[in-house]
């Protein structure tokens, strides 16, 4: 079987993960760092385009890869379209939306282009995004919000949790088409995810739903939110401020004044009680969620997974499986390696063991309920 060499790239904020495989095997990892002073003249996330692609060609030239000898370069999707899980060919539309941040402006939109961009340097090999975290696989039923003029939106931790229910799949020696799993991605924002044969049927949104994190408020009480909104509009406080406040002040940092849920389990652990009451009270909001995704699997659950960097948290873990193991075994997967996913689902299209799906592709609208 032909070898592949497969350039792996997913940009962060001020940094560039970049990775190497051979098939499976990874050759090379680096994160390549950006400092404010490096970012600032770039009015938008897409103007970086080609000062992120010179250093990832800079990275390439030091670990002695020239571009020609890529069999294919994935990164990671962004804030795109709403489509169903898979592996996408980069192509116009994508790029595009990429650009104009479909959903919003984030640094993983740059991820198609920077893909795209490298490919077409390598003499126009293959170029792809994985699982976007604007996956939307939602049955008619998980679409609705409770008014019409506020519809639920998917968004989830989509390329982790897929990998994760990969690997169960396997240690369960089953077809992933016949499984049914609850997974929790939990790490600066949570995703807690009912999947059925494969297909995410419930989610909460990652970015402002569901329990909260180190850093997400989640689902807050609606009522005194509209009032809480209404006074600092009056003050003048500009809309994405308030947005902040809920995505990246919320959760422990509201509670505790850190994102850092390691320090908080340590205080917690070494007799702090009010931190003990936080980090315990995270554990009980992501069982709860966990509860209601088993309902819609009608309780029928293979097993529960805990993944993402809160999976490390021993007790963590403990007591979530204390609150929910009598649904289903109770594992932890801790981490995330997207890195290995992207890679691991490029090189499933070059083995031809999957077709790339064309962007966008949308779950079926006429499906019953």
């Amino acid at each position: 079987m032909a070898q592949h060499l497969i350039l792996v790239i997913n940009p962060g904020s001020t940094s560039t993960k970049v990775a190497v495989y051979r098939d499976e095997e990874q050759l090379h990892e680096r994160t390549l760092r950006h400092s404010t002073e490096e970012l600032a003249p770039f009015k938008t996330i897409y103007d970086q385009h080609e000062f992120r692609k010179g250093i990832i060609l800079g990275f390439l030239d030091e670990v002695g890869i020239a571009p020609k000898d890529l069999s294919a370069v994935v990164g990671r999707g962004g804030l795109f379209q709403p489509v169903i899980s898979g592996t996408y060919a980069v192509n116009d539309e994508m790029l595009q939306d990429g650009r104009e941040g479909y959903l919003g402006q984030h640094a993983s939109n740059l991820g198609c282009g920077l893909a795209y961009g490298i490919a077409q340097d390598a003499g126009g090999v293959p170029s792809f995004i994985s699982d976007p975290p604007c996956v939307d696989e939602y049955p008619p039923l998980a679409r609705l919000s409770g008014h019409k003029m506020l519809p639920r939106v998917s968004m989830l931790h989509c390329l982790n949790i897929k990998a994760m229910a990969r690997r169960a799949a396997t240690e369960l020696n089953k077809p992933l088409a016949e499984t049914r799993l609850i997974i929790a991605h939990l790490g600066g924002g949570n995703s807690i995810a009912a999947l059925e044969g494969g297909r995410v049927v419930e989610v909460n949104n990652a970015l402002y739903g569901g329990p909260f994190s180190p850093e997400r408020a989640g689902d807050v009480p609606v009522f005194p939110l509209i009032d809480w909104v209404y006074e600092e509009a009056n003050k003048g406080t500009p809309k994405r401020k308030l947005k902040k406040t809920l995505t990246g002040g919320g959760g422990l940092v509201s509670y505790m004044h850190t994102n850092s849920a390691k320090e908080v389990e340590d205080k917690a652990l070494g007799g702090d009680r009010t931190a003990l009451y936080y980090y315990k009270g995270m554990a009980y909001q992501v069982s709860y969620y966990i509860g209601g995704a088993a309902a819609v699997l009608r309780g029928e659950v293979d097993r529960i997974i805990i993944t993402g960097g809160l999976a490390y948290g021993k007790e963590f873990v403990e007591w979530i499986e204390e609150w929910t193991g009598w649904i289903a075994p109770v594992v932890a997967y801790p981490g995330e390696d997207e890195l290995g996913a992207l890679a691991g689902a490029a090189l499933r299209v070059l083995r031809d063991e999957e077709e790339p799906l064309t962007y966008p592709t949308r779950v079926r609208e006429d499906e019953e309920f």
